[in-house]
Order: structure tokens, then C-alpha cells, then sequence
């Protein structure tokens, strides 16, 4: 039954409903700004309200999944981990794009949301717009490039860990944040290139 459910969970989260939803709008997200075929790239691409369609969808898929198993036989102990981490693999190496998803944010806002009863899913929502700020007066009135953005989303999910292990969350969700860290490493793995190649650049 729990393979059933982890591949319930990954087949929830590649569900690319902000690519579909780009389509309908005559928008192949693919080939839009940065080619991301998530909710970001969608309000970019077809405006605010596909946008905002997006990004509740691609957090319901990540959301729904654990609730129903939350406070169930199957959550407990490190069985938690795999059901977690499986709808943001499913929308970062989606089989219905070929393995090539997307960056897997608004999903880890729906796994964390319903793991921790939005606790901190709402603490990395702090981070991320107090990273974003910093960067506003970095950049000033120079637009803000792709490769900071991913900067912020990885960077921020690394001080989440921080939070995690000063609120002694248990070793189950810290495997869970792992995970979630690596893919979204994995997700921004071009923007953080950019960012080392241009910081190596600096100092040579």
C-alpha cells in the first residue's frame, strides 16, 4: 500500500497544471522567459489570474496528497519521507514533460504547508521576502536576474534548516527537508552556475 501511495504522491505532483494552463492560454511555457513550466513562468507569461490558478494548483498537488495520509497509519516514523518528497520529484522530473518539469516552489509550499500545519511553509515565506528585500537594495533600480532568484529559493531553503532544528522538529522531517534541498538545488541548478561562474569571475 505505501508504494501505491508514493506513487499517488508522485503522480499528484507531475501534474503540470501551470503548463496546461499556458496552453490554454497559447503560451508554451517551454519556450517563455527562463522555460520554467511553473506557476511563476505562467504569471509572467499570461498574466496575474492564470498566474494565481497556477500557483493554487501546483500547491494543492503538493498539499492534498499529505493530508490525507496525515494522522494516518502511514504517518509515522521515516514513512513520512518518501510521501513527502515524491510530489516535488513528481513536478521537478515530471514523466508528462519527458522528465524535464519544474522548479518544484509552490509544490514545497504545499508538502511543508501540510506537513507542519502551515507553520513553516509561513517561516519560508518570511525568508524568501526578507532574501528578496536584501536583493531589492543590492540591485536598486537594476532589474533583479534569474540566477538571484534561484539564489533566494535555495539559499532560503537553506536557513530553513536552521529554524527546523532549532524547533526540534524530528528526524523524519529533517530527511524530508534534505530531499526537498537537494531538489531544489537540482531545479536551480543554472542559476546557481551562473551565480558561481560570475562570483569566480569577480575574484580572479
Amino acid at each position: 500500500m505505501i508504494i501505491l501511495l508514493i506513487a499517488g504522491s508522485f503522480l499528484s505532483g507531475s501534474l503540470m497544471f501551470s503548463y496546461w494552463l499556458g496552453l490554454v492560454g497559447n503560451k508554451n511555457l517551454k519556450v517563455v522567459g527562463d522555460g520554467n513550466p511553473g506557476a511563476l513562468n505562467l504569471w509572467k507569461a499570461s498574466g496575474y489570474k492564470f498566474g494565481i490558478y497556477g500557483i493554487l494548483l501546483d500547491f494543492l498537488k503538493g498539499y492534498l496528497p499529505l493530508i490525507w495520509v496525515i494522522g494516518s497509519d502511514y504517518d509515522q516514523g521515516y514513512l513520512i519521507v518518501p510521501l513527502a518528497i515524491a510530489p516535488i520529484a513528481g513536478h521537478a522530473f515530471s514523466p508528462f514533460l519527458k522528465g524535464k518539469g519544474g522548479k518544484a516552489i509552490a509544490v514545497t509550499f504545499g508538502v511543508w504547508s501540510a506537513l507542519t500545519g502551515f507553520e513553516v511553509s509561513l517561516v519560508y515565506a518570511v525568508i524568501l521576502a526578507l532574501l528578496a528585500a536584501v536583493t531589492r537594495l543590492i540591485y536598486k533600480s537594476r532589474p533583479k536576474s534569474t540566477e538571484a532568484d534561484g539564489l533566494q529559493v535555495v539559499s532560503g531553503m537553506l536557513l530553513l534548516s536552521l529554524y527546523l532544528y532549532m524547533r526540534m522538529f524530528s528526524s523524519a522531517i529533517l530527511w524530508v527537508w534534505f530531499g526537498n534541498f537537494v531538489i531544489l538545488v537540482y531545479t536551480h541548478r543554472f542559476e546557481m552556475a551562473a551565480w558561481l561562474k560570475r562570483m569566480f569571475n569577480k575574484g580572479t
